[in-house]
């Protein structure tokens, strides 16, 4: 049978609940007390099923590209790539703004400082290529080009993580955000989703100094909506809760969520605190949180020293000191495999969070 034929056969009704899918919800989804259907799905399925509010995946990367594309209006804005332009996702800029798009080659060390030079010269260069090159290949010229000029170079690169895949250990950078935490000027934004690594592309226009956006390569649940609020430096709470706090960037917002809601049915409520800028953090959104339950999960796909988990500590050890876990890589390199397979072989995946969750409580009570 052809694929027409089979087409025209789907009912009514299934097209129905198609377009109930692909129609974006105008809030992000969260767990309430009348969802008897979902409670009734995780409790006969170890995994979760999908809520049926949830839109069709899509990347952190396609959301970047298409940011580009929204803050490319800016007459100022120039974009830089190392020979990725398909992978990156910025193709479409280049199409668009042909004049302003500078395919620079398998150069990464030459590109930033070719991004110096143009934004001495009063343009917004955002620089394109994988995690595993900037910063890892190019950290000298980030650090001293860059950082030490407090100049607005946009360093967003993707394929970040274990959920790289197939590519292996020498691509799964997961020392990213240390590394460009750790230098002066720098900022640093993890999306959890498709349409908040489009926000971020466009509101890091108006940043002063440096940013890094870290952007991953695999199809990930669309948790917030085009009208959901984003802004630099400032967390989002997506569940609220009274027994733990469970903070997380990237990838693992949605695992976080996952995770939030079988500790509902065993009756522990979970705050989850998507916590998309690492650097500068939001030191009043952490402590808030850690004064309400009394105990903190961190919750990120990258190494376990310097992180997001690091970061929060820091603010808590200062200011509010509570019992921790740390769902992360645990000083070691990933493989080559599935990235859901990769996420629950090395402990970052929703059953690491609800395991480090019901530690925690356990040792509180």
């Amino acid at each position: 049978m052809s694929k027409i034929k089979k087409i025209e056969k789907i009912t009514k009704h299934t097209l129905t609940n198609l377009k109930e899918l692909i129609l974006p919800p105008q809030k992000p989804f969260i767990i309430s007390s009348n969802k008897k259907n979902i409670i009734k799905n995780l409790k006969s399925d170890i995994k979760p099923k999908t809520p049926k509010q949830t839109r069709l995946k899509m990347s952190t990367r396609q959301g970047y590209g298409d940011g580009l594309l929204k803050v490319g209006k800016q007459k100022n804005v120039v974009v830089l790539c190392a020979d990725l332009t398909n992978s990156t996702n910025t193709a479409s800029f280049e199409k668009a703004y042909p004049k302003r798009f500078f395919q620079c080659g398998v150069a990464e060390q030459n590109m930033v400082s070719m991004a110096v030079g143009l934004a001495l010269s009063k343009k917004i260069p955002y620089v394109s290529t994988f995690a595993a090159f900037i910063p890892n290949r190019a950290l000298d010229q980030v650090r001293v080009g860059a950082c030490y000029n407090n100049l607005p170079i946009k360093f967003c690169s993707t394929h970040a993580g274990l959920t790289l895949g197939e590519d292996g250990a020498t691509h799964q950078a997961m020392e990213d955000i240390a590394s460009m935490r750790s230098l002066p000027n720098m900022k640093v934004i993890v999306p959890c989703d498709y349409d908040e690594a489009k926000k971020a592309t466009v509101a890091i226009y108006k940043e002063k100094g440096p940013v890094y956006l870290r952007l991953g390569r695999s199809k990930l649940p669309r948790i917030t909506s085009e009208h959901s609020k984003f802004e630099v430096g400032k967390a989002n709470l997506l569940r609220p809760g009274n027994d733990i706090t469970i903070i997380a960037c990237g990838v693992m917002v949605s695992q976080a969520m996952r995770a939030a809601e079988i500790l509902s049915l065993k009756g522990i409520d979970a705050e989850i605190i998507n916590l998309h800028t690492n650097k500068p953090i939001d030191e009043n959104a952490i402590i808030t949180s850690a004064k309400k339950t009394g105990l903190v999960v961190t919750a990120e796909e990258h190494q376990i020293y310097g992180g997001l988990g690091s970061a929060v500590s820091e603010v808590l050890s200062k200011n509010h000191p509570v019992p921790m876990d740390f769902v992360a890589v645990k000083d070691t390199f990933g493989e080559s495999g599935k990235p859901d397979e990769l996420l629950r072989k090395y402990d970052v995946d929703y059953q690491s969070i609800i395991a480090a969750a019901e530690k925690l409580l356990k040792k509180s009570s």
